[in-house]
């Protein structure tokens, strides 16, 4: 049988306009070990409670007053990514939909049990967790090839600078970089920073103008 491991304790923002829904997330949720947040009857009400501290998980009912959950959520994302379980009294395809593009990671049908509500709340975590494991991988792997584009254009231009190989640019870059114990990027950059003043030299008229002593 798959069992799914518990998840650590969350502070979580709970966020339903039926009053029955709200006293059992806040009655069970310390029951699984978790934290309630805060709870709030409506959207916006959520939002609000977020902007003064965000909390680890929302579970939000998709259906409130002056915003929906998914609305809600969506708010929140904006602040900085949060995990959310979106309740809801039956399954709509549209916002099944919209709630997959805003990363919702769970969805609960009523009525919510407490059999439903901890394999939720893990599985929601652990899906989180992951998501934003990949997208720190692929920021680090867009970093790394703009960090490869500025080295690669820093050796060309000690290369001609210098009158030597690519390869010997290359080479004596890395040895400046061990011996000032500094990233081969910084090196790169600085050395960028300075062609940038050397064509500004080159392009500067060759006479020029002097000053008069008006004394």
């Amino acid at each position: 049988m798959n069992t799914v491991a518990p998840s650590p304790p969350l502070r979580i923002a709970v966020a339903d306009d039926d009053r029955d829904v709200r006293e059992f997330l806040e009655r069970f949720l310390p029951v699984l070990g978790h934290g309630v947040h805060s709870v709030a009857r409506s959207g916006r009400e959520l939002l609000d409670h977020c902007r003064v501290n965000l909390p680890d998980m929302i579970i939000a009912d998709v259906k409130m007053p002056d915003m929906d959950g998914l609305e809600a959520v969506e708010q929140v994302n904006r602040i900085a990514p949060v995990p959310a379980i979106l309740v809801t009294g039956h399954s709509v395809p549209s916002w099944v939909d919209r709630a997959r593009e805003l990363g919702v990671m769970a969805y609960l049908v009523k009525p919510v049990t407490e059999y439903d509500l901890a394999p939720a709340i893990a599985l929601a975590r652990r899906h989180f967790d992951e998501m934003q494991a990949l997208r720190r991988e692929s920021a680090d792997l867009r970093q790394a090839l703009e960090d490869r584009k500025v080295i690669e254009r820093a050796k060309e231009s000690v290369a001609r600078r210098v009158s030597i190989p690519e390869a010997e640019a290359y080479r004596r870059m890395r040895r400046l970089a061990s011996n000032e114990n500094r990233k081969l990027i910084e090196v790169a950059r600085q050395l960028l920073a300075a062609e940038e003043v050397f064509h500004a030299l080159e392009a500067s008229p060759a006479g020029g103008t002097r000053a008069h002593d008006t004394r």
